[in-house]
């Protein structure tokens, strides 16, 4: 039996290469170590391969951003001219239109810069429990006009410290609240709420709906790239599917982890973890290959 797998990355330069080295235990059936295995694996190409698709991806999406910028400043002062209803309506729609269109244009330059490793954190000492309260605020809109019912369930303490980056932190959060919007039913509720890890130096947050869940066999490929769950789609058709996939990466980058708990047509929770001591904080983000 083979368990207990490290793994570790080495890059080397001229000529150039990339290697994976997973060491793991091989145990016997008494439970007794017999030794370890190494598997060196050349990701060389492969990361080549990610940093040309991510650069193209990058200038394409610089070159749609600029002029996508430039139709939501017109339809925005169009908002303040006085249009009759049915205008007012055309407006609104590609209001809304336009700004799905910069939010993924958004997304995948933040996925250009998590794969590249630049996608850089400026870490500070923050209160969760304010911080999340901030967020919930300017969530309030999104859920009113969904039915949704939002519900913070804090801590018994008043502040709780955290190391983190407060914008990238509140893109993961924002990520969260609004899938549990979305993805919900009329009259549904959303709960986040903020839990100390006994004897461990984290925060634990988790995000519960009343929502549509997600298939077992979907759970898995949440947090990869470009992936949603078949009722997903159908319940919301806009979406690439980049929204986990950049949270997970801002949580890995604060030293915390996530997974998911869903049953289908009775709801999902998402739970993260936040260290509370900066030492557990990677020095570093490196560019990341997904492992299926």
């Amino acid at each position: 039996d083979v368990t207990g797998s490290q793994v570790a990355d080495f890059s080397f330069e001229d000529p150039k290469y990339d290697l994976r080295i997973t060491t793991s235990k091989i145990i016997d059936s008494n439970g007794s170590l017999l030794g370890f295995v190494k598997i060196i694996r050349d990701r060389t190409r492969e990361l080549a391969i990610l940093k040309s698709k991510s650069e193209f991806i990058e200038i394409a999406a610089h070159q749609l951003r600029t002029p996508l910028t430039g139709m939501l400043w017109g339809w925005e002062t169009l908002t303040k001219e006085n249009l009759t209803d049915d205008q007012m309506e055309i407006v609104k729609s590609g209001l809304e239109a336009t700004k799905i269109a910069v939010e993924t244009v958004n997304d995948l330059l933040d996925v250009a810069k998590i794969e590249e490793g630049k996608f850089d954190f400026q870490f500070e000492e923050i209160d969760l429990i304010s911080f999340i309260g901030e967020i919930l605020e300017e969530m309030a809109d999104l859920a009113k006009q969904a039915n949704v019912k939002l519900f913070f369930q804090k801590p018994e303490v008043k502040e709780l410290k955290v190391v983190a980056d407060k914008h990238k932190l509140s893109i993961a959060v924002s990520n969260l609240l609004t899938n549990a919007i979305k993805y919900n039913v009329a009259n549904g509720q959303a709960i986040i709420s903020i839990t100390k890890i006994a004897d461990q130096p984290f925060v634990q947050v988790s995000v519960k709906d009343t929502g549509i869940g997600i298939p077992s066999e979907d759970a898995k490929r949440l947090f990869t790239k470009f992936y949603r769950a078949e009722n997903a789609v159908k319940a919301v058709t806009e979406g690439i599917g980049l929204g986990l996939y950049i949270t997970k990466n801002i949580v890995k980058s604060h030293g915390g982890d996530i997974w998911v708990e869903s049953e289908l047509n009775r709801g999902s929770t998402f739970y993260f973890t936040l260290a509370t001591d900066q030492r557990l904080i990677p020095s570093n983000t490196a560019p990341i290959v997904e492992e299926y």
